[in-house]
């Protein structure tokens, strides 16, 4: 069966509010079987615009990543996120 991913892409605009929501995310992540493969670390950009920071998520498969992301407790914490950065957040299927 193939897993589903959330990916985050993320420029962070006030850092020390920012590291509220990585604390509070990652039980909710994995409450749902999620499993941080990508969190930051140095990236290039050979092509295309880019964000500062990037994030991916795997989950069993991607009605699990789905419900994380559409968890209420999750949204909440999103709100940090939104507050703290720029981001686009992606959900996606795979191998």
């Amino acid at each position: 069966m193939p897993k589903g991913y959330i990916i985050g892409h993320v420029t962070v605009n006030d850092a020390e509010a920012y590291k509220e929501y990585v604390r509070l995310d990652t039980p909710i992540f994995e409450a749902h079987g999620g499993r941080f493969i990508v969190r930051g670390g140095p990236s290039e950009t050979p092509e295309g615009e880019t964000q500062e920071r990037h994030v991916i998520v795997e989950f069993p498969d991607f009605a699990s990543a789905r419900r994380a992301y559409n968890d209420p407790a999750y949204q909440t914490v999103a709100e940090i996120r939104r507050r703290t950065a720029t981001s686009t957040i992606i959900l996606v299927e795979g191998v």
